[in-house]
């Protein structure tokens, strides 16, 4: 067996997930360092912030990457058997962390700037995102292109999600592709678009002055689904991502190719491993949620 690992994205926590973290000194330590690094209280944020705070974009984006660097942290000793790492959106710079290319405190900081950076962004339009469930690929685009919307993540699986003004995802939903149904999502804008641009001029000037390592493990781009073995080209991909869509499709596909034939997701877990009993199915999977879950992320690995 060969083994993926791979971390969330937005919207992926909830109130209170990290209070099982905190009840083992270790990873209670690690937070309060990765806090440090995101000058925000992740601490509260991942055990008393009510639903409303933690969507925050600006907060959102840290808190996610910190609890995929917890769990990541009880698996690294195992990183030489892993086939290799990947993220969905902002889930990539905790890839990027877990494969080398950046320390942990470096994508913290990357993350709150990328986090802020998008909030502002979203602030200028009225924009927002929905997935789209079912129904023919080629209608939907169509339908896109009359509207004047955007592909923002091509998740495989019969789901995509697209951004864009608020008036047209509203027709969008009024009037869904034959055979798809459309779930507005409680995000802040359309991101993974054109919006977002500000965003990324933004997140390029911070990532200029971090230190980059070439990745010691294989790492999976959300741009094309391709393997990057420049930690520099990986970071430029980071960036420009911010608004262009994400490729989780392709992302498995290549797992697929590669011949892995076992997926971790880190803390806040659960939507990629949804997203694999779809469009990977058969495939095992581990959804690391608690501490409790990482016995069997352990075992899945020392099976390879």
């Amino acid at each position: 067996m060969s083994v993926v690992v791979v971390a969330p994205g937005q919207g992926s926590q909830t109130p209170g997930f990290l209070e099982p973290w905190l009840a083992e000194p270790r990873f209670a330590e690690h937070l309060g360092a990765l806090a440090e690094a995101a000058g925000l209280d992740l601490v509260a944020h991942g055990t008393v912030s009510d639903a409303d705070t933690i969507r925050d974009t600006a907060v959102a984006q840290p808190l996610i990457v910190a609890a995929s660097l917890l769990a990541f942290s009880a698996l690294a000793g195992h990183r030489d058997r892993l086939a290799g790492v990947a993220g969905h959106s902002v889930g990539e710079f905790a890839a990027a962390a877990a494969a080398g290319i950046l320390t942990e405190s470096d994508a913290l900081a990357l993350v709150r700037e990328r986090g802020s950076a998008m909030a502002q962004a979203a602030a200028l339009e009225a924009t927002g995102m929905s997935a789209v469930i079912g129904g023919e690929e080629g209608e939907l685009l169509a339908k896109l292109d009359d509207l004047g919307l955007s592909p923002a993540n091509y998740n495989g699986g019969g789901q995509l999600v697209v951004a864009g003004d608020l008036g047209a995802l509203a027709q969008l939903a009024d009037n869904p592709p034959a055979g798809a149904r459309v779930i507005p999502l409680q995000v802040a804008g359309a991101f993974h678009t054109r919006y977002m641009q500000p965003a990324v001029d933004r997140l390029r000037a911070a990532a200029a002055s971090v230190a980059v390592a070439d990745p010691a493990t294989t790492i999976w781009t959300n741009s094309d689904g391709s393997a990057v073995s420049s930690g520099a080209a990986f970071v430029d991909l980071l960036v420009g991502q911010v608004a262009n869509p994400v490729r989780w499709d392709l992302c498995m596909a290549a797992f697929e190719k590669a011949g892995v034939t076992g997926l971790i997701e880190l803390a806040p877990a659960g939507a990629l491993v949804g997203l694999a009993k779809r469009g990977l199915k058969g495939l095992p999977t581990v959804a690391v949620k608690t501490p409790d879950d990482i016995p069997a992320a352990i075992a899945l690995i020392e099976q390879s």
